[in-house]
C-alpha cells in the first residue's frame, strides 16, 4: 500500500462546492474575456478566446460537471490549465487558494455527479475537497 501525498492543489468555487487541480496542471489563472461560440462543438466547451495571439478553447467547468451555469461575477476566473500539448481554459465562480492537500482515492461510487472526473479526495483542515482528474475531464464526452 501507498502512503498518501501532500502535494499542492489550486483550490476553486463551483457553486457550493469546493474543488482543487494539481497545481502543476495549472499555467495561469485570468478574468473572463470575450468568448467566441463554435458551432457544433461539445456541448461543454463554451467557445474561443485569444490569449495573446494563442487561440484557445474555453470549457464551461459547470456544463462539464452536470451542474447549474451561474452568470459571470467580479470572482470569475478562467484556469488555464495545460492538457498534452494545449492551453484550455476552465470557467470557475472563484478561486480561493492554493492548499496543500493529502489526497484520498476517490470514490467508486458513479452514482455521484461528477466522480468519474475525480481523481481523490482532498483532506483539508476547512473539510473534504474533490480533486479533477484534468486528463478524464477533457478527454472523454
Amino acid at each position: 500500500m501507498l502512503a498518501a501525498r501532500t502535494e499542492q492543489y489550486i483550490v476553486f468555487r463551483l457553486a457550493d462546492e469546493k474543488l482543487a487541480v494539481d497545481i502543476r496542471e495549472i499555467n495561469e489563472i485570468i478574468k473572463p474575456e470575450p468568448v467566441t461560440p463554435v458551432p457544433n462543438s461539445k456541448y461543454f466547451v463554451q467557445g474561443v478566446m485569444n490569449l495573446r495571439g494563442r487561440i484557445i478553447p474555453v470549457v464551461s467547468l459547470s456544463r462539464r460537471l452536470g451542474m447549474a451555469e451561474a452568470e459571470l461575477q467580479a470572482r470569475s476566473r478562467i484556469v488555464v490549465v495545460q492538457y498534452h500539448q494545449e492551453a484550455i481554459g476552465l470557467i470557475v465562480d472563484a478561486v480561493e487558494q492554493v492548499a496543500s492537500l493529502t489526497a484520498e482515492p476517490p470514490l467508486e461510487s458513479h452514482n455521484i455527479r461528477g466522480a468519474q472526473y475525480m481523481s481523490g479526495i482532498g483532506v483539508s483542515p476547512e473539510g473534504l475537497i474533490s480533486i479533477l482528474n484534468i486528463g478524464r475531464l477533457l478527454a472523454e464526452g
